[in-house]
């Protein structure tokens, strides 16, 4: 037993086994805080970033293998979904940005070539839902759900890298929703498109009637998107349209009884939903702050960061005792979807954290390092690498994909980054 002993205390000195650093429970605010923003960092960058560098880079068709199965086997042929490429962008140039790393330079990089070149629709503007494995339009549809990453990501590789050619493209697909998009009578914005903009009513992220008009999951992106637009290209106009969809969650999207997000609306923003999502309501209440911030209007902010903490505790009823947030609760029927998804830890550990710097209220941080604790210990591959995309009420991981049309270094990857970047000590 001292030998065992021995030899762990010899790895541990030589860097070999990384141990997270017990904390007792009397650690202060900023302790735990440095302590998460430790733990995410060296996830990221030790394991999220070279799962996805080594695994799915396609070195023979170019860009990124479409997936990657909770196995870890690649699938050469699969379709190239644009959500997923528009994030790997994001994601890698968000980590330019911040560690310097050129390597991550390297992979924003060649996203944003093979979007450039595969993604894009040079006759009729905007970019494809998807593209086959060679790089050949699939799926032409123009979804505003997935078009919102290309702003992101553009905007973000233009953040980091000044690229001119990046910024033009996401100013070209603003432009488009702008022109066909947006319903000019009602306000908001509509779901999808044929490939030369003719409105279709193809139903893409759940919805179930064609009276499912208008979405929360929509528009959550489109606000994040017009907010990292926002930032690089501070022009009046863009302001009034950010500004308009932060106005449009306040007025239309928050139930004003509930404060959860309405999943679904029709044309005139009537509800048609009986879902309740916790990861959507915990990501928006720090999204719309994030936007809101931007823009600099103090009577707006005010009035969001009061309904943001309203977010958060709705959200809060999706929290379990071990610290996870599960997915989502049908109100028709009172069913708990239980998987721990992948997404909604990510975005509670964001969340919770910026309703703590609004409030000081430790509960919210306890909230966010408890998750963490959670995904840490079930959520990561720390064999294989990578991330599960879920785990089961008993802690049974799921046979859901690593990697794929919707599963991308994103939403856990923007986590690291955001704590890091909000942690400053």
């Amino acid at each position: 037993m001292k030998r065992i002993l021995l030899v762990i205390a010899v790895l541990l000195t030589a860097g070999m086994i990384v141990a997270p650093e017990a904390l007792s429970q009397n650690a202060g605010p900023e302790q735990r805080m440095h302590q998460l923003k430790k733990e995410v960092s060296a996830n990221l960058t030790q394991n999220l970033l070279p799962y996805w560098s080594k695994n799915m880079v396609d070195r023979v068709n170019g860009g990124f293998y479409g997936r990657i199965d909770a196995n870890d086997k690649v699938y050469p042929n699969e379709d190239k979904g644009g959500i997923l490429n528009a994030r790997i962008l994001w994601t890698y140039s968000s980590a330019y940005r911040i560690y310097k790393d050129t390597a991550y330079l390297t992979l924003a990089r060649r996203a944003k070539d093979y979007i450039m070149a595969n993604f894009l629709d040079k006759q009729y503007g905007g970019a494809y839902r998807s593209v086959n494995s060679k790089g050949e339009p699939a799926d032409t549809r123009k979804q505003t759900y997935t078009q919102s990453f290309f702003i992101y990501g553009m905007a973000e590789y233009y953040r980091a890298t000044g690229d001119k050619e990046a910024l033009k493209a996401a100013k070209d697909i603003f432009e488009a929703f702008e022109k066909y998009a947006l319903d000019k009578d009602a306000n908001g914005y509509f779901e999808v498109y044929s490939r030369d903009w003719k409105r279709t009513h193809d139903k893409l992220i759940g919805e179930t009637t064609v009276s499912d008009e208008k979405t929360m999951n929509t528009h959550l992106h489109l606000m994040e998107a017009y907010t990292n637009l926002y930032r690089v290209w501070p022009d009046k106009r863009m302001a009034e349209r950010l500004k308009n969809l932060v106005e449009i969650f306040l007025d239309h999207i928050i139930d004003r009884q509930t404060s959860h997000l309405i999943c679904f609306m029709d044309r005139k923003w009537n509800s048609t939903s009986r879902i309740d999502s916790y990861g959507h309501d915990i990501e928006a209440s720090w999204l719309l702050c994030e936007a809101t911030n931007l823009l600099g209007d103090s009577e707006l902010l005010a009035r969001v960061k009061q309904v943001s903490i309203k977010i958060a505790d709705a959200a809060s009823e999706g929290l379990q005792p071990d610290g996870s947030l599960v997915y989502e609760k049908d109100l028709a029927t009172g069913h708990m979807a239980t998987e721990r998804s992948w997404w909604p830890q990510s975005e509670a550990i964001v969340g919770y954290l910026n309703a703590y710097e609004l409030t000081g209220n430790e509960k919210y941080l306890d909230r966010s390092v408890n998750c963490w604790n959670f995904t840490r210990d079930h959520l990561i591959d720390n064999k294989n690498g990578g991330w599960y995309s879920g785990v089961s009420e008993s802690g049974v991981v799921g046979k859901g994909d690593k990697g794929g049309f919707w599963i991308c270094p994103y939403h856990n990857g923007r986590m690291c980054m955001e704590v890091v970047e909000r942690v400053q000590h």
